[in-house]
């Protein structure tokens, strides 16, 4: 090899250069540790206020220069970025609602045509694959008569279209409607990405997703859930609208309540003549007392309805005052009964108020501990459209009133403001308020005591916290959405999990190591050593890369490193075991070292090519942690090739310069696998019978008890949840089905913690609904949580026993639809490319189909397996996306294995191709010869690989899953490319002929890769 001096110089340059950019994480992380010990000697016992006590000192020295003039502000910017399974945090999916856009695009049409076609859409969206807008296309046409089109003035042939659509062929319409959507969801990405700009979260993330109008956001960091849900799913329609007084509707709600008290009165008569008509048929003969009986109670049900006020029985009184803007002060839990009361009776409503709108305004906690929600009657209009709305604000800050009260102040542009000065100046002269109105809640109807206001300033009061009026200001400054954005998937793992999850990850790395370093000196002696020493540097190599490229780590990433080191001795391996067999051909030990690193080379490009060829359709159609995972494979398998080819080439080649002399054996290990001689062909039939059976015995499974599917694929939402003490899934089954009616509990790791799994409401959408369901999970587990837990510290998770919700994940139907696709399409995707490739590195079809079948038999084992298997194993078998990444990895290494088989057998019979036709060996001889010659090789990565895996499965307790499905995968990766592969190629090659002629084996990487070792 030479240009020793210039690869020794690129490798201590890109080492220095891993360093330089590791040297942040150290700064940060050690900042952080004396912030932690600053927070406990000053708070001890308060969880809480160590935490608020962190954050201060964090803030104030964040700008203050370090080591080399480093400020922690810089260190955390380019730290090492960890995933939410680490750090803790949000991850939420949104999806803009493409409805909302269409719409808005037709000015809110009362077209029943457009109305109809926007509810079969709806109905067509919860089982199709296809988009919503294709979807609405597709739907309008079956719902639209011949005169009717999508270019109809009062549909899309509007002044929201610069285009004049008379012209436009249909196929051009649609185009246009799909550019708006599309600008649509691209301000909707701009206006999340401002909001998150300003929350202050350390590396947020947000991306689009495709061309589906889902956007992916995540939080690193952040805790509080429904702050950051708040922020997200605000749209942030902010409208100003003229109020009634509450003696405005004072006879309107007594009209109500009258119709109300009639309509109870009809239904007592009812109830009283059924009850009236049971009694006389039962009991004939009774004497005349209970006639007596049956008038008195009947007198009295009369009296009690007279009594009955339905309507202002949930009223608050004594709250409200004729002249304010409050109609009625309702407890919350009647709140929708209220509305629908109000709202079915809108046809007593006067003329002069029959376009009025109901308003509810924020819930606020009364002294008495009362949860109380006022009611506002809005001076609507026939268009429902303000007189001013949000779009005129240009800035907007939190302040404190002169009382010492959150508000948010906002200036408004110069048109908004001759607006404003007209609407305070009439509210002035009639002594009536103006209701400022966000998202349909009325946050505040202050009345105008001193006159018009001019200048446009106006500020909102609603009895906030200073971060709520901070996220209101922020979002005011950053816009409004252009339509509602639902949460259609969200995973919110606490920070007590994700420090668990770093030191059950980091703990199971080391020993992992530890356990490969040992292994390889004592199988290989000195030159192991010197594989232990590239491999140190390519752990170097792969955490520098990751923070130089600004990838996330996250725990499956963590196993993805791990995995990547034990696959990575396996080039290693390859080399060694090369040459050892020159050295045993009687070259001496610099020609043996040369041709052993020259022979291994082919073999050692097409394994981790394929491999590779795995982790890029991961990486493509996988999503977050999935994605990381594939993400450090990728990088391993890179900064692998280079310290297994050239650095340990360097010290191998730096320690015989002078004359010293290498053994690449112990005398423990200097006669395994030599002069191997199994004869694999021969018990073929008995593998083929072998496989069959435990591939039919799983396939039964699969079609009977299925596989233990998770949220990913099935939608709903899972809760992982730390209890107080021990307690099995059986006891708390009865309490949560009163909650959610149909539940599923499992023990996760731990005996006294739960994941909870619920499809409870799981297609509805908004922080409301989020927050019923986890009061209710919290209300069900009550007894089996600290008597002095409240709702807030269980929702927090983060106390110092670490007891309370740790994790919680939300998949809607739609999404799970996706994922389920995007996982066919990846498995299929990767059995295609990784076919063609072999197709041509090897150009015999028969090479390929052996390859593939080895692969379709590993997935269908690990599958039944894992069908067999779930309902026994005493850990979590669920199967979601980590579980798809798996398989992934499965068909990775398994051809990763089969790959060097097949390259040694292609080398053989290149070798007996040269031959005399008398002296040629038969293709049986030519094959066993070659799979016992790589036998050496097989059994030791696939060992190193099992103790690392093997490691992750012990100490490693949230992937044990995970890991289990990969130590399946290694063994069945190394059985079936030695009797199922080999023995398929072997098969179809004697059926079909294999003509392996000298002038067919000499592809151009051979070429290549020669002239570079070369070099």
């Amino acid at each position: 090899m030479q240009n020793k001096g210039l690869i020794r110089l690129f490798a201590i340059l890109l080492g220095l250069v891993c360093v330089y950019h590791l040297s942040f994480s150290y700064f940060s992380n050690k900042t952080e540790e004396e912030a932690k010990s600053y927070a406990v000697s000053k708070f001890p016992n308060d969880v809480v206020a160590q935490d608020q006590a962190q954050k201060r000192y964090l803030d104030s020295i964040q700008s203050i220069p370090g080591f080399m003039g480093i400020t922690y502000k810089d260190s955390k910017r380019q730290e090492l970025k960890k995933g939410l399974d680490l750090k803790g945090g949000i991850n939420v999916i949104l999806q803009i609602s493409v409805k909302d856009i269409l719409k808005g695009l037709t000015n809110q049409t009362t077209n029943p045509v457009f109305n109809k076609a926007i509810t079969l859409t709806d109905e067509i969206q919860k089982d199709s694959q296809e988009t919503y807008l294709n979807d609405f296309f597709n739907a309008f046409q079956q719902t639209a008569d011949k005169d009717i089109s999508l270019k109809d003035s009062d549909i899309f042939g509007n002044k929201n279209f610069a285009e004049d659509f008379s012209s436009f062929s249909l196929d051009q319409v649609k185009q246009s409607i799909q550019e708006k959507v599309d600008a649509s969801v691209v301000s909707a990405f701009e206006v999340l990405r401002n909001r998150i700009d300003q929350f202050g979260v350390t590396q947020p993330n947000i991306q689009r997703l495709g061309n589906s109008g889902r956007i992916l956001v995540e939080l690193p960091g952040a805790k509080d859930v429904d702050r950051v849900k708040n922020l997200l799913g605000s749209t942030a329609q902010l409208e100003f609208w003229e109020v009634y007084k509450m003696s405005e509707f004072n006879d309107y709600l007594h009209q109500v309540n009258q119709k109300l008290k009639e309509e109870l009165a009809k239904e007592q008569k009812v109830s009283e003549k059924s009850n009236s008509n049971t009694q006389n048929t039962s009991s004939e003969n009774q004497d005349e007392d209970l006639d007596a009986l049956l008038e008195d109670a009947k007198s009295n049900v009369d009296e009690q309805v007279a009594q009955n006020n339905p309507l202002f029985d949930l009223v608050i009184s004594m709250r409200t005052y004729p002249q304010g803007p409050v109609i009625a002060l309702v407890d919350k839990k009647n709140q929708q009964k209220f509305d629908a009361y109000i709202q079915k009776f809108r046809k007593l409503l006067p003329k002069d108020k029959r376009y009025a709108r109901f308003f509810w305004g924020k819930p606020q906690q009364e002294e008495d501990g009362l949860v109380t929600v006022p009611l506002y009657a809005i001076k609507g209009n026939r268009s429902h459209t303000p007189k001013l709305s949000g779009n005129v604000i240009t800035d907007a800050r939190q302040s404190f009133d002169p009382s010492g009260n959150v508000t948010v102040s906002m200036q408004m542009n110069s048109q908004g403001a001759r607006v404003w000065e007209r609407m305070t100046e009439k509210a002035f002269q009639n002594q009536s308020q103006i209701a400022i109105v966000l998202d349909d809640i009325v946050y505040s109807a202050p009345g105008v005591t001193s006159g018009k206001i001019s200048g446009g300033q106006s500020s909102i009061s609603g009895d906030f916290k200073i971060e709520e009026g901070k996220d209101l200001a922020n979002i005011l400054r950053a816009g409004k959405l252009p339509a509602s954005a639902d949460i259609i998937q969200s995973e919110v793992v606490g920070p007590s999990l994700g420090k668990e999850a770093i030191d059950s990850g980091m703990f199971s790395f080391v020993v992992a190591l530890l356990l490969i370093l040992v292994w390889m000196i004592f199988y290989y002696g000195r030159a192991g050593a010197f594989a232990d020493v590239a491999l140190l540097l390519n752990i170097l190599f792969i955490f520098g890369a990751l923070v130089s490229l600004g990838a996330v780590l996250t725990l499956p990433g963590i196993a993805g490193i791990v995995l990547t080191i034990g696959m990575s001795v396996d080039a290693n391996v390859l080399i060694f075991e090369r040459i050892k067999e020159e050295l045993n051909k009687g070259k001496l030990e610099a020609e043996a070292i040369q041709d052993g690193f020259q022979n291994a080379l082919s073999s050692i490009l097409d394994a981790n090519i394929t491999t590779a060829l795995t982790g890029v359709i991961l990486f493509l159609f996988g999503t977050g942690p999935i994605k990381g995972f594939a993400t450090t494979l990728l990088i391993g398998i890179l900064t692998s090739l280079f310290c297994a080819i050239f650095i340990t080439r360097l010290f191998i080649d730096s320690y015989g310069k002078n004359g010293k002399s290498l053994s690449f054996t112990t005398k423990t290990t200097q006669n395994w696998f030599k002069n191997m001689n199994v004869d694999f062909l021969r018990k073929r039939k008995l593998a083929y019978l072998l496989s069959a059976t435990v591939i039919t015995l799983g396939l039964a499974s699969l079609f009977t008890q299925g596989l233990d599917q998770s949220v990913d694929f099935v939608g709903g939402r899972t809760y992982t949840v730390r209890l107080d003490k021990p307690v099995t899934p059986a006891a708390v089954i009865p309490a949560l089905e009163k909650q959610f009616k149909s539940v599923q509990v499992k023990t996760s790791g731990l005996d006294n913690q739960l994941k909870i799994t619920t499809k409870y409401k799981v297609d509805q959408t908004g922080v409301e609904v989020d927050k019923e369901i986890s009061h209710k999970l919290f209300d069900a587990l009550k007894s089996y949580l600290p008597q002095d837990m409240t709702y807030d510290t269980f929702m927090n998770g983060s106390l110092a026993k670490k007891i309370g919700l740790l994790q919680s994940i939300k998949v809607g139907p739609t999404i799970a639809d996706d994922i389920k696709k995007a996982a066919f399409w990846s498995i299929l995707g990767s059995l295609v490319v990784v076919f063609l490739y072999i197709l041509v590195r090897f150009r015999k079809w028969q090479f390929s189909l052996g390859a593939v079948v080895a692969v379709f038999h590993d997935t269908l084992l690990v599958l039944g397996l894992f069908s067999l298997l779930w309902k026994f194993m005493p850990f979590s078998m669920e199967i979601d996306q980590a579980f798809i990444a798996a398989i992934l990895t499965v068909i990775g290494y398994s051809l990763n294995d089969t790959v060097v088989v097949f390259d040694r057998i292609r080398e053989f019979l290149f070798i007996n191709a040269d031959k005399d036709q008398k002296d040629q060996v038969s293709l049986d001889f030519t094959v066993d010869r070659a799979l016992n010659s790589t036998l050496g090789r097989t059994v030791n990565t696939s060992l190193t690989t099992l103790l690392v895996l093997i490691a992750i499965f012990i100490f490693a307790v949230p992937l044990r899953g995970f890991m289990f499905s990969l130590i399946i995968g290694v063994i069945v990766g190394t059985y079936s490319s030695l009797f199922i592969a080999t023995p398929v190629m072997y098969d179809t090659a004697v059926r079909f002929g294999l003509d392996l002629k000298k002038d067919e084996y000499d592809p151009e990487l051979e070429e290549v890769t020669t002239r570079t070792v070369k070099a």
